[in-house]
């Protein structure tokens, strides 16, 4: 079939809307006319640092829409059926079946190269030439995506999917980090270091689970406006003068954080959250940025200190986002206003939005 995407044909160049095939769906996949996409730095990091070989491409891993074919294999999925699209797993090696899908041992070959587990491409240019797809297994940066019951979350056809898209990764990713990698007591305290939708949507699942004492760190005076109206305490370090970061932050959290998340993948501001934990505090990396991080050795070893990663905030998509709707439901995830909605034409105007910080979340609509 005939539909529009947006198609990075070069490493860093911008998005162009154009006319492309795409596959029907085979007996595993379903058919889904996008509503609205979400815009995440997952798809422009990776527009700017894929190898010339793996493009052109098509973006985009926070879908929502509407179903409109089914695979024959495919079952819980009905046509008509209104759905987020989130991230692949196979549901069968070792990871999946312990519940880790984020850590799937088909996870590069599902989410990231850009063609089916067979080769196959879902996506072609007008002239045949084949047009990598497949990314999380969706690639909707485009008006219609091939997408998986792996991947299909379907939801309240009552719910705006245009205030729903970025469920599929960024706000899943801040608010699983807290709910499932740290379960926090309310007395544990956490800093954010990237006030952006993951950093945010962390904060405000810290709020919703009762942490007293939440920090968020950022350059940027209006991201943490919307921080503090969440509740936490906000550290600018442009203001602080001559005071380290970490000094400021164990200040404010008593000798300093149980838990931290940075999300800038900066590798200096990665140093600054591992030094803001108290003894024994954990820090999450979960920015796509610098290749290396620098980690300070010396308080590593003396403070029993955790630094490590995590993928989607270690959610399963098909129980963490009913889980974030339900919360959202009863009042407890207030994250509808950190969106910004573009027309789809406007999709360069949008990244360039986001890196200029001007806003938190762009969404894409149709």
């Amino acid at each position: 079939m005939k539909t529009t995407a947006a198609i990075v044909h070069e490493q860093g160049q911008d998005f162009r809307l154009e006319e492309v095939d795409l596959d029907e769906p085979r007996a595993d996949e379903v058919l889904v006319r996008m509503v609205a996409t979400g815009l995440c730095h997952t798809d422009i990091s990776l527009r700017d640092s894929l190898p010339a070989e793996m493009f052109p491409r098509v973006f985009g891993h926070e879908g929502a829409g509407v179903v409109e074919q089914v695979g024959a294999d495919v079952a819980g999925i009905e046509v008509g059926d209104h759905v987020l699209l989130s991230f692949r797993s196979c549901r069968q090696c070792g990871p999946c079946l312990e519940g880790a899908v984020g850590y799937c041992d088909n996870a590069l070959m599902l989410n990231y190269m850009g063609f089916r587990m067979d080769g196959s491409t879902t996506h072609r240019l007008e002239d045949g030439s084949p047009l990598y797809g497949s990314f999380f297994g969706q690639s909707s940066l485009a008006q219609h995506a091939i997408a998986y019951a792996d991947n299909c979350v379907v939801v309240d056809k009552a719910l705006d999917l245009t205030l729903l898209a970025p469920y599929g990764c960024g706000f899943q990713t801040g608010a699983g980090t807290v709910l499932n990698v740290f379960d926090p007591a309310p007395d544990q305290s956490i800093v954010v270091f990237g006030a952006g939708a993951v950093g945010l949507a962390a904060i405000v699942a810290a709020k919703a689970v009762g942490v007293e004492t939440v920090v968020a760190v950022d350059l940027l005076d209006a991201r943490l406006e919307v921080a503090e109206r969440h509740g936490a305490t906000r550290v600018n370090p442009a203001y602080l003068g001559e005071q380290p970061v970490q000094d400021r932050v164990k200040e404010l959290t008593g000798g300093g954080a149980a838990y931290g998340i940075d999300t800038t993948g900066v590798s200096a501001v990665v140093t600054q959250a591992q030094l803001s934990l108290r003894p024994r505090g954990t820090l999450v990396a979960l920015g796509l940025g610098d290749e290396q991080y620098a980690v300070d050795a010396i308080d590593l070893l003396q403070n029993g200190k955790v630094v490590r990663s995590s993928i989607e905030g270690d959610s399963d998509p098909l129980e963490m986002i009913p889980r974030l709707l339900a919360m959202r439901a009863e009042g407890r995830f207030d994250v509808d206003h950190l969106v910004t909605t573009y027309p789809f034409a406007q999709i360069n105007s949008a990244v360039s939005d986001v890196l200029a910080g001007t806003v938190v979340k762009p969404v894409l609509v149709w």
